[in-house]
């Protein structure tokens, strides 16, 4: 019973060289975890963006209007007696109107 305490010990710097090593897998995990972490939040980002894209297809698909207004907004269409106003939102570099 005198060396029991030899493996709690060995176990315990095994750990400590595990996570001081650089090389180890310990941090190569904690590296991948984050990865993960941020490859699952661009993933649910990307699927939301996903989702309103296919929204704005089904509307395009079934309302002559809509069709009319992405036209008008993409290519800055105007008809004749029309003023093009163009409103700038409250994120982008600079502020006003066009």
């Amino acid at each position: 019973m005198r060396g029991w305490w030899a493996i709690p010990a060995l176990a315990v710097a095994a750990l400590a060289f595990a996570t001081i090593d650089s090389d180890s897998g310990l941090r190569s995990w904690w590296r991948l975890r984050a990865d993960l972490a941020e490859a699952r939040a661009r993933i649910a980002m990307l699927r939301e963006d996903v989702g309103t894209r296919r929204e704005a297809a089904a509307s395009l698909e079934q309302d002559e209007f809509a069709i009319e207004r992405a036209i008008r907004e993409r290519l800055e269409y105007v008809r004749p007696g029309e003023t093009l106003v163009r409103l700038r939102s409250a994120d982008d570099s600079t502020h006003g109107i066009d």
